[in-house]
């Protein structure tokens, strides 16, 4: 596997587990059945099916507390170099003391008074009928990312160790550590279910309810336990994952069975994010995902574009440096109602247009309500292309639809932008992409071509 493609997948990990969160959100608690009867169709165009709401009020597209802990136990681990148990347990108590959303047991830990390494643990004792929460679980994407390329003991250690900082009850531990092996495997390219197997035969004969839960054949019907709980949490996800093909039906599937809804779909969508890379992921939902961490250096926002950032600094890269702007070129109008712009020309359209964004674009499109995000590389690392470009090209359809103008940029509306605007002419005309070059030529001077692998996938795709 290249190395483009693992980060493409650890990416696809961390803003997976984070939209199945804000995603889930909404109908936390809930009965079964409560995303199929609000949305009956994929809503394309508009904001999507970030909404918000639920019973915290959350924002549209924000996230929980499920990734609020992850971020904060990604960023301990990064300030370290590797898990400090004492450090991530001071982290927590300050994030804590602000959140809106924090789990009952975890509370009950990170208030107890005593040391981090007694804490849990003593929790456990007093309520050991209840201290299998899934709350470390939730929250161990990032750091299953960070670990992913460590020997099966590493990262077996390491998920239990964060784990019992607020769960002192084994199975939570064990749970996590078979989510870690799942990861792993899924980065590299293998079957993260071979993966699991392999895990329970780790497991001490304590734990025999994993290898029941987590079989082939099991279903949410008849749970065992409710999905709040670490086995029935991460066996709901498994069992979304392994029987639907694509992200968006993963997600889907975990949070139509109701209950600890955002929780179950932050670790569904970490490994379907793993399996199938971000460029799965629907950019109506990575475009708005956002929330608040206070940290010990006060609060911070973290957007679609810092957890991409988190996600380099866990794999011990730097994010890529966004080139200085040009002279703004554009917008220029290419069909009705639709323009073509390099970033410099975007960012000034008014904000009743909507905005298909092909590049970085940090907080330049904050205040335009409809718009999309779309991760897409200048070069051949588009292993989802066709998903993209469908993606790109439905988002038009539906803007226009809408009535809105609708603006196509990347940095310098040239490679990126062409491919866009030459998907969409070939599919709403019926023209051969050199029909479409050549329409484009004569409109958009910007043009270029130097991608290949974007002119080869446009004549298959054709």
């Amino acid at each position: 596997m290249s190395e483009q493609s693992f980060h493409q997948r650890a990416v696809g990990a961390v803003l997976g587990s984070a939209v199945g969160d804000a995603l889930g959100a909404p109908f936390e608690f809930g009965p079964a059945g409560q995303y199929s009867a609000r949305f009956r169709e994929p809503v394309v165009g508009d904001t999507g099916e970030m909404v918000g709401g639920g019973s915290f009020g959350w924002a549209r597209g924000e996230f929980t507390d499920d990734t609020q802990m992850a971020i904060v136990q990604a960023e301990s681990i990064l300030a370290n170099g590797d898990l400090d148990g004492a450090d991530l347990y001071e982290r927590f108590r300050v994030w804590a003391k602000d959140a809106n959303d924090v789990g009952i047991q975890t509370r009950a830990v990170l208030r107890s008074g005593l040391p981090w390494d007694v804490a849990a643990a003593q929790h456990f004792e007093r309520n050991a009928r209840s201290g299998a929460g899934n709350g470390s679980l939730m929250r161990s994407t990032p750091t299953a990312v960070y670990f992913a390329r460590s020997s099966v003991e590493e990262t077996i250690s390491a998920a239990r160790a964060t784990s019992a900082v607020t769960h002192g009850d084994p199975a939570a531990g064990w749970g996590t550590a078979l989510f870690h092996l799942m990861i792993s495997a899924a980065l590299a390219g293998d079957d993260p279910f071979t993966a699991l197997d392999e895990g329970l035969e780790l497991l001490p004969d304590d734990q025999d309810r994993y290898r029941r839960m987590l079989a082939a054949d099991w279903t949410p019907e008849n749970p065992e336990v409710p999905n709040g709980s670490v086995w029935g949490c991460l066996a709901t996800a498994v069992w979304a994952v392994r029987k639907h093909d694509t992200f968006p039906t993963a997600v889907i599937a975990a949070i139509e069975v109701g209950g600890d809804t955002d929780t179950v779909a932050a670790v569904a969508g970490g490994l379907a994010g793993a399996i199938h890379g971000v460029q799965a992921i629907p950019s109506r939902w990575t475009t708005y995902l956002h929330g608040h961490v206070t940290t010990p250096d006060g609060r911070r926002t973290y957007r679609n574009v810092d957890l991409q950032g988190l996600t380099a600094r866990l794999l011990g890269r730097t994010g890529p440096a966004m080139a200085p702007l040009g002279s703004p070129v554009g917008p220029t109008e290419i069909a009705s109602g639709l323009f073509a712009a390099d970033l410099a020309a975007a960012a000034e359209v008014p904000t009743d247009w909507a905005v298909v964004s092909l590049c970085r674009v940090e907080d330049r499109f904050r205040d335009h309500p409809i718009r999309r995000e779309v991760f897409i590389v200048d070069g051949d690392s588009n292993p989802r292309l066709d998903l993209v470009v469908d993606d790109v090209v439905s988002s038009i359809d539906a803007f226009l639809a809408d009535g809105q103008n609708v603006v196509v940029h990347c940095h310098h509306g040239q490679s990126r932008t062409g491919l866009a605007l030459r998907a969409w002419l070939m599919r709403t005309n019926g023209w051969d992409d050199v029909t479409a070059i050549t329409h484009l030529e004569e409109r958009w001077p910007n043009l270029r071509l130097h991608n290949r692998s974007f002119t080869e996938f446009l004549r298959a795709w054709q």
